[in-house]
Parts: C-alpha cells; sequence; structure tokens
C-alpha cells in the first residue's frame, strides 16, 4: 500500500522563520492604550463595526488584532461580568478559543492576506478580490445568536482597486454581529469611502525600551549590547520585526553601511556601493533586501522632513527618490529583477539629487 503524501505546509506571507505568528502571539509588546481604547469600545452601548488599526509595519498591529478578535470571540457577552471586570484583552493561553487560534485558526475568524502562488512559488503581488469576496461565505453561513465574527484585513494596502470596492462593500452593509479590523501600514492612502465608514486608531512606533523587551521575550540569545541595541532601536524606527530581522543576516551592517554611504553620497565611495551591494542582494538572503528597503526608507523620510524645513524645493529631488525607488522596489519584487541594481541606482540618484 502507497503511503499517505505528507501535507503541503502553505507559507504564510511576511511569515519570520523560528518565530510565532500573530495568532500564536499572547503577548502584546507595547499599544497598552490602544488595548484600552478596543476594551472600552467592546462593552460600550454602541460598537462600530469597522476599525483601521494604522501604524509602520512590524509594530504589533496584527497581533493586536488577533488579541481583540480572541477576546471577542471567548467573551461574546458585551456586558457580562467577565467583560466588566477585564483590565485588558487577554485571554488564558489554555482556554478553548486561544489554543485553536494558535492552531491555525478559529471558524469564525477570517483572515485575509495575500496568498501564495503555487505555480509562481511566491506570494501575488496584491490581496485579489476573490480573497475578498471570501466574506461573503464567511459571513452567510450560520452562527449562534451570541457568536460574534471577524474578519482581519492584513494589509489593506495589499488591496487592489478590485478588492478594495469588494470590502467597500460589505462595509456598507455589514451583517450583525460582525467586526472587521483594517490593519493599514499608510490609513491616509486607503480610500476615503473605507477610511469613513471605519473608526480609525493609529498605533505608536515602538520604543527603543519596548523593541529590547520585545528581544528579550522574542529572541533572547540575540540581544545585543547597549550600542548596537540603540543602533539597532533607530534603524528599526519603531518596528519590532525590523529589529528582529536588522539582528539575523547582514542587518547591522547594512544599517551602518547604508547610513555612512547615504550621509557622504555627494563623494560616493563606488567601491563600497558594489560591496553594499553584493550583501544586499546576495542569492537566499530576503532578510536583508527587506532590511535594506526598511532602513533606506526611514532615512529618506528623516532626510525628507529635515530638508523640508528649507522649503519645498530643498526636498523635492529627494521626494522624487523616494516615489522611483519604492517603484524599484515593487518592480524587483513583481518582477523578479536584479536588486544589485536597485541598490546602485538608489545611489547614484541621491548623489545626483
Amino acid at each position: 500500500m502507497a503511503r499517505a503524501a505528507a501535507p503541503i505546509e502553505i507559507p504564510e506571507v511576511d511569515a519570520l522563520p523560528g518565530f510565532p505568528l500573530p495568532h500564536e502571539r499572547m503577548q502584546l509588546i507595547g499599544h497598552r492604550q490602544t488595548e484600552q481604547k478596543l476594551l472600552d469600545a467592546y462593552r460600550s452601548q454602541r460598537l462600530h463595526h469597522a476599525w483601521i488599526l494604522g501604524g509602520p509595519k512590524g509594530i504589533g498591529k496584527a497581533t493586536l488584532a488577533f488579541r481583540f478578535a480572541r477576546f471577542v470571540i471567548a467573551n461574546p457577552d458585551r456586558f457580562g461580568q467577565a467583560v466588566a471586570a477585564a483590565a485588558d484583552l487577554s485571554v488564558d493561553p489554555e482556554h478553548a478559543v486561544a489554543r485553536q487560534l494558535a492552531a491555525g485558526g478559529h471558524p469564525n475568524v477570517l483572515h485575509l492576506r495575500r496568498p501564495w502562488d503555487d505555480k509562481a512559488k511566491r506570494f501575488k503581488a496584491d490581496l485579489p478580490v476573490d480573497q475578498v469576496r471570501r466574506t461573503v461565505s464567511f459571513f452567510g453561513t450560520t452562527a449562534s445568536a451570541k457568536a460574534w465574527r471577524l474578519c482581519i484585513v492584513d494589509a489593506a494596502d495589499d488591496m487592489n482597486v478590485s478588492s478594495a470596492n469588494a470590502l467597500l462593500k460589505i462595509l456598507e452593509e455589514p451583517p450583525e454581529r460582525c467586526l472587521f479590523l483594517v490593519l493599514s501600514h499608510a490609513p491616509g492612502r486607503l480610500l476615503p469611502t473605507i477610511r469613513s465608514r471605519c473608526r480609525r486608531i493609529d498605533l505608536a512606533p515602538l520604543s527603543e525600551a519596548e523593541i529590547a523587551e520585545g528581544l528579550r521575550d522574542l529572541a533572547p540569545d540575540t540581544v545585543p549590547g547597549p550600542e548596537d541595541l540603540h543602533e539597532i532601536a533607530q534603524a528599526a524606527d519603531g518596528s519590532l520585526r525590523s529589529a528582529i530581522t536588522l539582528l539575523s543576516g547582514d542587518g547591522l551592517a547594512i544599517a551602518k553601511g547604508v547610513k555612512r554611504l547615504a550621509e557622504n553620497a555627494a563623494q560616493l565611495d563606488l567601491a563600497a556601493v558594489h560591496a553594499l551591494a553584493d550583501l544586499v542582494a546576495a542569492r537566499g538572503q530576503s532578510d536583508n533586501w527587506e532590511n535594506f528597503q526598511h532602513i533606506i526608507q526611514i532615512w529618506l523620510h528623516e532626510r525628507m522632513r529635515r530638508d523640508l524645513g528649507g522649503g519645498l524645493q530643498k526636498a523635492h529631488g529627494l521626494i522624487e527618490l523616494w516615489e522611483k525607488t519604492n517603484q524599484a522596489i515593487r518592480d524587483a519584487d513583481a518582477l523578479n529583477l536584479d536588486r544589485k541594481q536597485v541598490v546602485l541606482d538608489f545611489f547614484l540618484a541621491l548623489r545626483a539629487a
């Protein structure tokens, strides 16, 4: 008799190998005030059906969304004693709901994210409309009168025009006892009609102390000394995810290299640029590529904010570089183009700007 084939494990977008996914995380780093706002809203007389959780990538938006979903499903009676007495959104890890979510899902939670393209062997470039239309069958199924159903859109920035319009349609006519948690790295870019149908809460970037707390919790063996920790926290710009990736591979070296070359772009050291580009584009080092993207975006943002003090004309070249570089990164990811060339073009354009 032939042995049954082992099930194929489908990867999750933005997963960090060796680290728990947001639905597996019981602890939330930071964001206590935001957590309290959601708890207060849940036990208030009027609960809005849709919420935008905004903030930079990697600061804990998805972890908070699943924390809220876990609490709501475990405590469906908004005006019951358990909700009234709750100090936060924590749920006992041994609770059946917590165990189901940690194991991979719960029938009352729909997690929408960019799917894996098995033919291309990579994640799709956007969150397609057929994923958003899963809400029709999800909310169309029969649930008990007391049960809540939650849809987590992770992240709304990945939606194309069709999927955004599909989400808008269901937000306009929400089913009973449903909640939407719409995660966005840049809420201001979402459709105004989507924003108008949601309550928005912006999560603040994590502090250096919170970054350190998160690293001690998730990667205790990699926590650097005070000097490197400060460098990591600055480069991570409040993102625990970025801090973790910076500590893996060549992240710290890339952060220091980008800073040194960018600050001296007028007298650009081309040999050093090529060496950095080789490091960023090294085969199999996806963390290096992600770190480079994050670091240059932070550097450009800070430099533009500084230059805007001298007038828009002074910052105009950097604004154009920001747009051009973001497009080059998207093209490189979507079309599998040469990443090294993106790095070289960035520094050559920076020198010209």
